[in-house]
């Protein structure tokens, strides 16, 4: 059953895009004090879905070109990254401050430009800087005040740090404020040498160490380390699972329908992004496909919430239209109502505060 349906329309009044919600959903955002963002780097689209005091669904989208990886919110504060840039977007309202009924209004308050190095996933270390995956440099890497990036870590068998995508490095955990975990593809040290790779080469590496902490993936995405668990999402065959780090295996919680990435957490409940798998040969071949067959269903663009002790997923977002891939999601924690500023609106010229 449907609880909200947004529409946005092209010039000539056609849907780009449409999104339903399962009937509880902005309910079970109430109930945990939160709103969610995602992102679409296929129409360089940022969403926040959040409620109204009526207790409906709203949402904000912005437009940002390519936009992908996103940080955890901090103290009012999170990244994200774009085409050539990476973005820090600060809340403007003082604490228990209101903008109209909006309770957080994030504008964006500075950006790196570090070129076109396929940021993935980010994190913020304990220093306050962004850690991001430069996955064209097969790296880790922080924003630099005078360069397009900064190296942070490298896996030990890349052997030069050359824009060659050699083990398609795309995600990373972090613990304690500090890189954990990474995923990647395959373990290849040639350019785009991880598409070899895709069936079963995935692997999850100890940053710490550099130790194989699981291997034989799929397409290993989205590694994230909450309440003393490592957990990641497997594209190449659509499940959610968590790391058993005494025996290194990958443990799965549940199919979600689609090509897997972007996860985080609340209270018991797991947030994973999925999308509909393009049909070249990235995303083709996979077990993914067989796995969509033998449950009877094709695959979905949307928001999976799963619950932890169960494994269903008790809620959904879904869109359809022109967008048919996300790439990452996080929560906002007691957030009702977000408001997200772009730079392509004239919204921006006014939305004007001053330090106290």
């Amino acid at each position: 059953m449907i609880a909200e349906k947004l529409q946005t329309k092209t010039p000539s009044d056609q849907p780009t895009f449409e999104i339903v919600t399962s009937r509880q959903f902005q309910n079970w955002l109430t109930s945990h004090q939160a709103s969610l963002m995602f992102t679409t780097y296929q129409l360089g689209k940022a969403f926040m879905l959040g409620t109204n005091p009526d207790q409906t669904l709203h949402v904000t989208e912005r437009t940002f070109s390519r936009c992908m990886g996103l940080s955890k919110a901090i103290d009012n504060t999170f990244w994200m990254s774009s085409l050539f840039q990476l973005w820090r977007f600060d809340n403007s309202l003082p604490p228990d401050g209101k903008f109209k009924d909006y309770d957080k209004v994030y504008l964006p308050q500075a950006a790196y430009t570090t070129g076109d190095i396929d940021i993935h996933d980010i994190m913020v270390g304990n220093d306050g800087r962004p850690i991001f995956v430069n996955t064209l440099f097969s790296c880790l890497a922080t924003v630099s005040e005078s360069h397009s990036f900064k190296r942070v870590w490298q896996p030990p068998f890349i052997s030069k740090l050359v824009p060659e995508d050699r083990c398609h490095l795309n995600g990373l955990a972090e613990r304690d404020g500090q890189p954990a975990h990474v995923t990647m593809v395959g373990m290849s040290d040639v350019s785009d040498g991880w598409r070899e790779h895709r069936q079963n080469g995935g692997v999850v590496m100890d940053v710490q160490t550099n130790e194989i902490v699981c291997d034989g993936l799929s397409m290993p995405h989205s590694p994230r380390w909450y309440n003393g668990k490592l957990y990641l999402l497997e594209a190449g065959t659509g499940y959610f699972g968590s790391v058993d780090l005494k025996t290194n295996k990958f443990e799965k919680i549940a199919f979600c329908p689609g090509f897997l990435r972007g996860l985080d957490f609340v209270g018991n409940y797991a947030i994973v992004a999925i999308s509909s798998a393009r049909k070249n040969r990235t995303f083709g071949g996979l077990a993914l496909d067989d796995n969509l067959k033998a449950a009877n269903t094709q695959a979905r663009c949307g928001l999976q919430i799963i619950n932890l002790e169960t494994g269903a997923a008790e809620h959904w977002v879904r869109l359809s239209g022109h967008v048919d891939e996300l790439y990452d999601v996080k929560v906002l924690p007691k957030v009702n109502k977000p408001l997200l500023i772009g730079t392509q609106k004239d919204e921006i010229r006014t939305m004007i505060s001053i330090e106290q």
